[in-house]
């Protein structure tokens, strides 16, 4: 289980939440995912994020799989990984932050995704506080992700 943030790229005169229930109304959930089929645009959003969050953050290790392309940061504050899949993209944490890192962590996630959001077009948001990620505190998800590791560290250990 992780912390996830959504990037979509919002349907023109939709809002986020109509968009997003349009992309989920065609899921079937027994389905395979559909296979990676990016643009030549989309190809380049990506090239720019991957450029971009390794010169602006650090090193990344990037990877292609048959329905995403994925980076995940590499050192300190921990992992974050991205995966894109043109029009969506999500980014995870796992929950295993506390306090100060899980500040540090989320900071970094927040970080990542306006790249994403300045680099594709796509609006990124965060459920798991009801914000979004180019406007909303950092310091919010990061007592979400801390209360809930420390949580998982008593209940589920």
């Amino acid at each position: 289980m992780t912390y996830d943030i959504v990037l979509v790229r919002v349907q023109q005169g939709l809002t986020l939440q109509e968009t997003l229930d349009r992309l989920n109304a065609g899921i079937d959930p027994d389905a395979d995912l559909p296979l990676l089929r990016l643009t030549d645009a989309q190809r380049n959003e990506w090239e720019r994020i991957l450029g971009r969050v390794s010169r602006d953050i650090g090193s990344v290790e990037s990877e292609e799989y048959l329905y995403s392309l994925t980076l995940e940061t590499v050192g300190p504050p921990g992992r974050v990984q991205l995966d894109y899949c043109g029009d969506t993209a999500h980014i995870e944490v796992a929950y295993r932050h506390s306090g100060p890192a899980a500040l540090e962590v989320m900071r970094l996630a927040y970080r990542i995704a306006c790249i994403v959001e300045d680099e594709s077009g796509l609006t990124g948001h965060d459920f798991e506080v009801g914000q979004p990620t180019r406007t909303g505190d950092p310091v919010k998800a990061a007592v979400r992700l801390s209360g809930l590791s420390d949580w998982a560290r008593h209940h589920l250990s």
